[in-house]
Order: C-alpha cells, then sequence, then structure tokens
C-alpha cells in the first residue's frame, strides 16, 4: 500500500509539560488507524500536530503531498498547504451557530478553497443525504441532537475533500443512545476507503474498524500493530492494564 502519513521525531512541550516525546509512526493510504489511551497521554496533541492546530517543536512529518521538518526552517505557504491535505473533526462539534448547517458545510470550500457556491451546495447537499441529514440542511446547529451535529462535523471536514481525516474523539461528548449513529457513519467513511487517524475511547469500535491501533502512554508510542494483537493480545503490560481497566473499572 501507499504511505500517506509519515511521522518521524515528533516532539512537542507546553512550557514545561512535554506532551509528545519522540513520536514514529506510518499510516497507509485507505486505512483507518485508531489512537487509544489514557487521558492525558499525549493522544490529542498527535491528531492536532498532524494538521497543526498545534504546531510541533520538531519532527518530520508528512501528510499526502506535503512534508514539513517542524525543528527546520518553512514558511507560512508550507503550513498552509501541510494544512490542506486534512479534515479535522472535533469532539464538540465546532458549528457556527449563526449558519445553517448548510451554511457550515460551505463556508470552507467557498471561503477557504474558493469554489462556486453552487458546486459546493450541491455536494454538500449530497453529503448530507449519504448521512441521513438532508431535510436539516436548512437548520441552525442549536435545533440538532449531539449525534446530528457531529454528523454535519463529519460531513463539513469530508466536504473539503481532504486526503486524511481526523477525528478527534467524536463520541465523547455524546449521550450514550447517540453513539451509535456517528460511528455508523465512520465504518461507512472506512469502508469507501477514506484514510483516517481517529483517537478513540470506544475499544471495540478501534478493534473493528482499524487497520492499526496505536496505544499511547506519556507521550511515547508503547504499543502499535494490528488491532487484534494490540487490543486482542497486548505485549505490554501497560497496554493491557489500560484495557483492563476499561472493562472493568472498579
Amino acid at each position: 500500500m501507499t504511505e500517506l502519513i509519515r511521522v518521524d521525531g515528533l516532539t512537542k512541550s507546553f512550557g514545561d509539560n512535554h506532551v509528545l516525546r519522540g513520536i514514529d509512526f506510518q499510516v497507509d493510504a485507505g486505512s483507518a488507524t485508531a489512537v487509544i489511551g489514557p487521558s492525558g497521554s499525549g493522544k490529542t496533541t498527535l491528531l492536532r500536530s498532524l494538521n497543526a492546530l498545534d504546531v510541533p517543536d520538531a519532527g518530520v512529518v508528512t501528510v499526502a503531498d506535503a512534508t514539513i521538518d517542524f525543528g527546520g526552517v518553512y514558511s507560512k505557504a508550507d503550513l498552509t498547504r501541510y494544512r490542506a491535505q486534512s479534515g479535522f473533526v472535533f469532539q464538540n462539534h465546532n458549528l457556527f451557530p449563526h449558519k445553517t448547517v448548510l451554511q457550515n458545510i460551505i463556508e470552507g470550500p467557498v471561503v477557504v478553497q474558493k469554489r462556486p457556491v453552487a458546486e459546493a451546495t450541491d455536494d454538500a447537499r449530497r453529503l448530507l443525504d449519504s448521512v441521513g441529514l438532508l431535510g436539516r440542511a436548512d437548520d441552525y446547529p442549536g435545533q440538532l441532537s449531539g449525534g446530528q451535529q457531529q454528523r454535519v462535523g463529519i460531513v463539513r471536514a469530508v466536504a473539503l475533500n481532504p486526503r486524511v481525516l481526523l477525528l478527534d474523539e467524536p463520541t465523547s461528548a455524546l449521550d450514550p443512545e447517540l453513539v451509535g449513529e456517528v460511528l455508523r457513519v465512520i465504518r461507512d467513511l472506512a469502508d469507501q476507503g477514506w484514510t483516517m487517524v481517529v483517537v478513540t475511547h470506544e475499544i471495540t469500535f478501534a478493534r473493528q474498524v482499524s487497520d492499526q491501533v496505536l496505544f499511547v502512554d506519556g507521550g511515547v508510542i508503547v504499543e502499535h500493530g494490528a488491532p487484534d494483537q494490540v487490543i486482542g493480545a497486548p505485549r505490554h503490560e501497560r497496554t493491557a492494564t489500560f484495557l483492563r481497566r476499561l472493562t472493568d473499572p472498579i
């Protein structure tokens, strides 16, 4: 398979807090990677670094057609090109509350990518239809459930037609009964061949949908591999302890 993401020596600190301590991994085109680990382990910072929402301190990162040496010299144009390779789905939707669902989705394609409004609108309606929300195109985010808002957030990222989708705990802010509808959309995207990196606490979902799992703790990748190995038969005791606590928290 073709390698679409490559990360070598990624580091990131916030003051004296060393969040990422030398991260290395690869993601193949058309594959889904699940990132799991305890709170504060660096998972979200790792994901945000792939879109430079958090700009790394050092490391060479390739995402699709853009490579940046974050410890070297790069331009604003380099950073813009790097960010354009991926679409980001946030935990809490981050939709514009004063814009309709349709307006939220076409904002990026029209304003950032300078695509014609009619073309962006047609694409947005097609994508909304694919996630069962075409009838809510003219509603405002406040009129939707949390699960519906998150599906709109996913459509907004997909509408940019990025090479990679980055999803940060996409179900963590949802009531339990709404989780399934969002996971079904993500599963459909995986089946369609989207390259995805998903930070998630949904371990069963990670095992069923991902092609590889990264277990992150203390700012390093403790273990990585196929989901049946990392989740089903972890080699490291730290991974096994984390998984046991999820299944039996008492």
